[in-house]
């Protein structure tokens, strides 16, 4: 078992609590459940488990930086086949410390490089492949993307981590490749020397593995010693394609990575996990002390969590293993992990990433944004804006705590983490302001270095004209707690625990003001073709009082906006009620006290009113195929019936001259989605030409609509999608949306 530094959580506890409590069960990272634990008894080990001294620092982190960048970022996919020549990553320029200035703008802590993505091209000069940067024209071949990285984090004061996939496309079809290739275990030494590339590290170790884990476990070594600390190393389950029964020594890995990188986290492992999704969805309650079914310090194999519920009673009851495993939420600032052009490819607004940060951050977990570098090797100017936008919000609203000087327990009001206000035999306490403040933020952490995640739910309540009005609620608060609610003005505000386990130790609290800004917009067309733009509603998740407190924040705005694809100002035309539009970019910003929101964005397509279905394969009466042209994305025409390939035929009612076509996903399920299919078009209906294929990457994890644009324009009234392989492998299409543009 793991402790967390047993003897520094004495003296916090001695410190901070006078009377501390007469507690004998030992804090540790793992706890196993007996077979006659009561309930209650279970809930009491729960509330001991806790993380260790990395998993700490790595929470503290809060928000860090993805990089996606290979062969991908050339050829405009999202996985590679590791068929490609090395020489399509034909990069000229690298810029790291554009890199690292807007990371370190946004707030951000650490950053993450993908070193090797699934195709097997490795982006540092390893010793043990020639699939990689070394067989480029960057740099006449001696470039080295991690080490100009490196030295980028130590300049701009950020720290480092590692994604190495597990994946080797390219060893899995290579003649020679290594993965998959049935050699047997033997006992090799790693690392595996190689004439004229000396270790300055002398360490070595011995490990029974085939030649793939040897080769992954050799590049682990190049890593972790020759590129400065590392402070995480990531492992995805991704697997684009298998061979021969390959599986991974993870043990082996382990004791590498503990030896030589003290400090790092490994995620997709025992110490942080997935999220369960790439869209920078949250859980309501995010509980880090999960259960788990065998140990977790030696498991070799971690699937992903991906349910709603990972930690509630009901599911620690069923556990034998109590276990604190951090979440890592992740999502891109772009449509896809890589860059793919500046044209088609959107980019979130600063809206979202910073209503990403306050869900993630402050729902007890990291946040993890992806930045994929540009074919010019540095992030597009796009990008840098919204990271730069979002880092001055943060400071903004954070930097500046409303507590400052107020009454109350001083161990919550001192900004030091190691003491804590420890609620035995009480479940509330009162602060009170010199002053009255107006805030609409408030942080609580617990101190779950020492005492674990212990509350269950609570409520908070301000005095407003000498009564008290409940303000939020939530549920449990764990490491941090952010609190979303429309501006309250008080001078007086009391904590409420409602539910806990054992007696919940409250570290920190702090008021905050979040200044209102425009509102994000949603562009929509409806059937008849006619637009309608309209705020986003800003995901607060609190609606005690009835209403829209996004409404309430942003009043007064006005919309702006534009229809041939230039940027609106505050002297474009201004909205005020739908209008019919069937080709072009529609483009519009909210305005609001002079500020200027982030601009939205959307093509118009051909109005559907008058479209109608020829033929379409396998009809469901509850997932008809004219719901894929409903204007509605959340109907969709499903087939399952029949072997691939399956078709849908539209007659759009008069010739057009398109320019290329959206494809929408139903997100009911992952089933149907196109991975791959065809377009073909008719001059009447019955004799059909073929157009040109398309493909759409990754869907399963970012079900998000897609484009493709065609080569030339296409003159047609007919028009039929062909679809030829689905994500999920089987033999079914679905379709929430189809839209066609014009020129």
């Amino acid at each position: 078992m793991k402790q967390i530094l047993p003897f520094v959580a004495g003296i916090w506890l001695l410190s901070a609590c006078a009377q501390a409590p007469k507690d004998t069960m030992a804090y540790q990272n793992t706890i196993p459940v007996e077979a006659g634990d009561s309930h209650e008894m279970i809930i009491e080990k729960a509330a001991h488990v806790v993380p260790t001294a990395n998993q700490l620092h790595a929470l503290e982190n809060e928000f860090i930086a993805f990089i996606h960048f290979g062969p991908n970022t050339f050829t405009k996919r999202e996985w590679g086949t590791g068929h490609e020549d090395p020489k399509i990553f034909d990069l000229k320029a690298l810029d790291t410390d554009q890199w690292c200035e807007a990371m370190k703008a946004a707030g951000m802590k650490m950053v993450i490089l993908t070193v090797k993505h699934h195709d097997g091209f490795v982006l540092w000069q390893s010793r043990y492949t020639t699939h990689g940067i070394m067989s480029t024209g960057f740099e006449g071949g001696k470039g080295d993307i991690l080490k100009n990285l490196s030295a980028s984090c130590q300049k701009y004061g950020l720290k480092l981590g590692i994604y190495l996939s597990p994946a080797d496309l390219f060893q899995i079809e290579s003649k020679d490749g290594l993965y998959g290739n049935l050699s047997p275990y033997t006992e090799r030494v790693i690392p595996r020397e190689v004439p004229g590339r000396p270790f300055a590290n002398k360490t070595t170790f011995k490990f029974k593995v085939d030649d793939y884990n040897e080769y992954f476990l050799n590049q682990l070594f190049e890593l972790l010693t020759e590129y400065g600390p590392i402070h995480e190393v990531w492992f995805d389950g991704a697997h684009p394609k298998r061979k021969g029964g390959q599986t991974y020594n993870y043990q082996a890995w382990k004791e590498l990575i503990h030896t030589l990188a003290p400090e790092a986290v490994i995620f997709g492992r025992e110490d942080v996990r997935w999220c369960g999704n790439e869209a920078g969805g949250t859980r309501p309650t995010e509980w880090n002390v999960v259960a788990y079914q065998a140990n977790p310090d030696t498991m070799n194999h971690f699937a992903d969590m991906t349910d709603a519920d990972l930690g509630s009673r009901e599911k620690l009851y069923t556990a034998k293993y109590l276990h604190y495993q951090q979440a890592e939420t992740n999502t891109s600032i772009r449509e896809g992990w890589f860059y793919r052009d500046d044209t088609h490819q959107k980019v979130r607004s600063a809206d979202d990433v910073f209503d990403i940060y306050e869900r993630a951050v402050g729902g007890n977990s990291t946040f993890l944004l992806n930045i994929p570098p540009n074919r010019d090797g540095r992030f597009s100017d796009e990008d840098v804006k919204v990271l730069q936008e979002v880092g001055r919000r943060i400071h903004e609203t954070y930097d500046t705590n409303l507590l400052e000087g107020a009454k109350g327990p001083k161990e919550v009001l001192d900004n030091d983490p190691h003491t804590f206000l420890l609620l035995e035999g009480k479940n509330e306490f009162v602060l009170s302001t010199p002053k009255p403040i107006t805030l609409n933020r408030l942080v609580l952490q617990e101190a779950v270095a020492t005492h674990s995640e212990r509350v269950e739910s609570f409520a908070v309540d301000a005095q407003i004209e000498g009564e008290w009005t409940q303000i939020a609620t939530s549920t449990n608060i764990g490491y941090k707690r952010i609190l979303r609610f429309p501006d309250v003005t008080t001078d007086k505000i009391r904590v409420r625990i409602l539910e806990s386990r054992m007696a919940p130790a409250i570290s920190h609290i702090s008021a905050h003001h979040y200044a209102a800004r425009p509102p994000q917009l949603s562009i929509d067309q409806d059937k008849e073709g006619q637009i309608v733009i309209s705020p986003k509603l800003q995901d607060f998740g609190w609606n005690q009082h009835g209403q829209n407190a996004a409404e309430n924040l942003n009043a007064g705005y006005t919309i702006h906006y534009t229809t041939d694809g230039t940027e609106p100002t505050a002297q474009s035309p201004v909205y005020t009620a739908p209008f019919p539009q069937t080709k072009g970019e529609i483009k519009a910003v909210a305005i609001l006290n002079g500020e200027t929101g982030s601009v939205a964005s959307e093509r118009a397509g051909l109005a559907k009113k008058n479209w109608k279905l020829i033929k379409a394969d396998g009809e469901e009466e509850s997932h008809p195929a004219t719901a894929a042209f409903d204007a509605n994305p959340s109907t969709y025409w499903n087939v399952q019936k029949g072997a691939l390939p399956h078709h849908i035929t539209i007659d759009l009612g008069e010739t057009h001259s398109l320019v290329g076509f959206a494809y929408t996903p139903q997100t009911v399920n992952s089933q149907g989605m196109m991975a791959r299919g065809v377009i073909k078009a008719s001059e009447n209906g019955q004799t059909w030409r073929t157009v040109e294929s398309f493909e759409f990457g990754n869907l399963i994890n970012d079900p998000s609509k897609r484009t493709h644009f065609f080569k030339q324009p296409l003159s047609t009234r007919y028009i039929q999608v062909e679809a030829v392989e689905s994500t999920d492998g089987k033999n079914s299409t679905a379709i929430a949306e189809l839209d066609f543009y014009s020129n």
